[in-house]
This record gives C-alpha cells, sequence and structure tokens, in this order.
C-alpha cells in the first residue's frame, strides 16, 4: 500500500500562504462536523471547521433529523428555532404487502417530546446548525478547503494542510477530528482501512410532484412491493421524495432500460402514483445511491480521531447514519472538552469516544444487516408483492418486541445527552 502523504509541520513550502491555530480543526462540515463545532465552540474551545465545498447547496441524501438528535438541540435551546424552518414529520411508515398494509414502527408511542422524524433539507439544517456556531468568537468556518496532507510531529497528527481558492495553508491544532462522510479523505491519508459489507440492494432517489387530490399516506412514509423493487415515498412540503430500492449489481440494467421503466415500476407498485411518474423523463433525474455499510476497527491515532460516517458508514435502512453521526459528535464533546480547555489530549480520551460509540453502531449495523438479509434481499427476489413475513406478523403481535424497533430508530441502544462541563 502506497503510503499516505505526510507532511512535517516544520517544513518550510513556499507554497504555504499562512500557519494557522487552534485547539481543535474540525475537517468535514456534514452534521457530525457541524454539531461538534457547535458544542466546542460554545465552550470557549477555538475550533476551525474546515468544508471542501464552496456551500451547503447540493444534493443530500439524508434530511432525516430523530427524535435523539431532537432532545439534544432541546438541550441547547434549538428544537424550536430548527421547527420553524419548513419541514414534515414521519411518525411511522406503511409498507403494503398483498394480504395487507404494515406498520414495522410506529414513534407516536415514545415517551419523548419529539415523537417523530423531522424532515428538513439538510443544506438548511447544516446553514442553522453553523450560523448557531458562528455567534461564538472561537469557531471559524472555512469552506472550498480541500485537505492534501497531514500534519505530523513527534509521531502524532499536529494539523492539516489544505488547498483553498487563494492558495495552501496549513493549519496545526491539538486535537483533528475527521467528519469528511463516507468518501473520508482523512481516513484515507491516516491510512485506515475500514471493514466493508455489501448490502444486497441500491437505491435510486428522485422527486415526484405534488398534484392536485393527493392521496394520504399514513405516518408520513410509505413502502410498496412489487417486481423485485420496493419503491419509498416521504411526504414533503411541496413535492415528494422517493425511493426504487432494487437488487445490487443491477444498475446498468435498469439504466438500459431507461426512465420509461422505472415510469412503469412506480405505476405497478402504486398505482396511486402513477400520474406522478409521467414528470420523470430524464435519467439525470434518478440519483444512485450505492449502498454500503463499514466500520474501522480502530478510529483514532494520537492527535485524530474520525467519527460519523468516516469512521462507520450505515446502510440507509432506518435513516439512522445522520443521528449516529451527531450521537458521535456529542459524545466526543461529552469526553474531550476539558481536555481540549485544558490544552492536553491523550490517545487514551479518543480511545474512550470510540468505547462509547462503537457498540451502539455495531448493534445497529447488525440490526441493518439482518433486516436487510432476512426481509428486503427476499422482497427484492420475488417477481411480485408477497404476504408479510411471519417475523413482522410476529413482531407485531408481542408488545414488548413490537416496541423495540421504534426506540432503536429513535435513540439507538440509548439516548445520549451533552454534559455540561
Amino acid at each position: 500500500m502506497v503510503a499516505p502523504p505526510v507532511a512535517s509541520a516544520s517544513s518550510t513550502d513556499k507554497e504555504v500562504l499562512d500557519v494557522q491555530e487552534t485547539s481543535c480543526c474540525v475537517v468535514g462540515g456534514g452534521p457530525a462536523g457541524a454539531v461538534l463545532s457547535l458544542l466546542l465552540a460554545r465552550h470557549g474551545i477555538p475550533v476551525t471547521l474546515l468544508e471542501m465545498h464552496k456551500d451547503f447547496d447540493r444534493e443530500f441524501r439524508g434530511d432525516t433529523i430523530h427524535p435523539s438528535t431532537l432532545e439534544i438541540l432541546d438541550q441547547l435551546g434549538l428544537a424550536d428555532k430548527l421547527h420553524k424552518i419548513p419541514h414534515t414529520k414521519i411518525s411511522g411508515p406503511t409498507i403494503k404487502f398483498a394480504d395487507g398494509d404494515f406498520q414495522p414502527f410506529n414513534l407516536g408511542r415514545l415517551k419523548t417530546c419529539f415523537p417523530y422524524i423531522l424532515l428538513v433539507p439538510q443544506v438548511r439544517f447544516l446553514e442553522f446548525i453553523t450560523c448557531e456556531a458562528a455567534k461564538y468568537p472561537s469557531f471559524k468556518l472555512v469552506m472550498h478547503a480541500n485537505v492534501t496532507q497531514l500534519l505530523e510531529e513527534n509521531a502524532a497528527l499536529r494539523g492539516v494542510r489544505y488547498q483553498a481558492p487563494d492558495g495552501v495553508h496549513d493549519i496545526r491544532s491539538a486535537l483533528t477530528v475527521g467528519a469528511d462522510g463516507r468518501f473520508s479523505i482523512m481516513r484515507r491519508l491516516a491510512g485506515f482501512e475500514p471493514i466493508k459489507t455489501s448490502p444486497p440492494m441500491d437505491v435510486l432517489w428522485f422527486r415526484l410532484p405534488k398534484l392536485p387530490g393527493e392521496p394520504e399516506i399514513s405516518g408520513g412514509a410509505f413502502g410498496g412491493i412489487g417486481g423485485g423493487r420496493i419503491l419509498i415515498l416521504l411526504e414533503r412540503n411541496d413535492y415528494w421524495q422517493a425511493g426504487l430500492v432494487f437488487p445490487k449489481g443491477h444498475y446498468q440494467e435498469l439504466r438500459n432500460a431507461g426512465v420509461e421503466a422505472i415510469r412503469k415500476s412506480i405505476a405497478e407498485i402504486e398505482p396511486r402514483f402513477g400520474p406522478h411518474a409521467e414528470s420523470l423523463t430524464d435519467w439525470h433525474q434518478l440519483l444512485l445511491l450505492s449502498v454500503e455499510s463499514s466500520r474501522c476497527p480502530l478510529w483514532h491515532k494520537p492527535g485524530l480521531l474520525l467519527i460519523g460516517d468516516a469512521a462507520h458508514v450505515m446502510s440507509p435502512i432506518g435513516g439512522v447514519g445522520i443521528n449516529y453521526a451527531i450521537q458521535d459528535a456529542v459524545v466526543a464533546a461529552n469526553v474531550l472538552t476539558a481536555k481540549l480547555k485544558s490544552g492536553h489530549v491523550s490517545e487514551a480520551d479518543l480511545a474512550e469516544v470510540q468505547r462509547q460509540r462503537e457498540w451502539p453502531t455495531r448493534i445497529i449495523q447488525w440490526a441493518q444487516s439482518l433486516l436487510q438479509r432476512r426481509i428486503i434481499a427476499g422482497a427484492l427476489n420475488a417477481t411480485q408483492a408477497g404476504n408479510r413475513p411471519w417475523q413482522l406478523k410476529l413482531f407485531a403481535s408481542i408488545p414488548v418486541v413490537r416496541d423495540i424497533p421504534p426506540r432503536l430508530i429513535a435513540f439507538g441502544t440509548r439516548r445520549v445527552r451533552i454534559s455540561e462541563v
């Protein structure tokens, strides 16, 4: 394996315009990086957030804010403000089988002030969090900052080198956090190798317009099965967010069949949305999500911590990825705030963050994998809609068991709270 590029922190490079100093450099302006930066900044810790894109306005797929995140924001006094952003709510999806509809989970029974999933465009959520962080003088956001090298000193990471439109910059920090997503540059530069699995599905995401006399969908979300595919519909303010789930490895087959075949699949699975599907006229309206799940055995090395998708990529099952990433950020802030204030973060401190977050991650990935193998794979292999699997019928008939999925989806294995330092 080719060694990742590592620059000496003391090297003199004529291309480097300046050397900046901060206590914590967070690489990646997604939910995990933005929330961690906010939590550190509110305690007066100098934190610089580097985001490689020029703005947050791009096509995100994860717009689900779960009860766990809403409770965290409520601790910060921000939940009510977030609800002022145009949104919709999901209490539980309805899945259509040949022998009737089935609701796999219902968040409405949870004991929380937020018994629902809030659907907010991620671009709005990230703008909201970073605007709140910007109220603290210790926070700095640098957009269009593409990390190219790690800065190492005495066998520990002491910052990064990044390329910006105006040139090359170095930023030195006591701690660098890689929160730059499923295709993490920080993970690659640091030489971490995730353990990958291959879920038996991929997803085409697209939008469908709202039309006069819209059908009502119980719980704000719908799933239908037919022809070896699964149709997902999420109600948004002025459109339907739709996804077509199909067996992994069949994308080129779908692409060759063209948009007309996609319209036909939608109409066959859910005839009520046949008229909506007529809006699909060009393949560029469809966005492929190649589903994967992975986890790094180690999330840290001296001076560096990985969180969120950089440390563990989640399957889209349950839409939990954003919320597990934010829980990582909260635990990291809980463990490291006092250490950063003192100016010393040990690798044992970073290991403690992984210790607290690894098992919740492994448990939800195991549950996602089980659901994919036992139920979703069976639906994708069926040529027509079948009856409800016996496992689902059993879950629905036992109250104690029935309430496990909504708790896992809403909070994970346990509620994560902000610890005041």
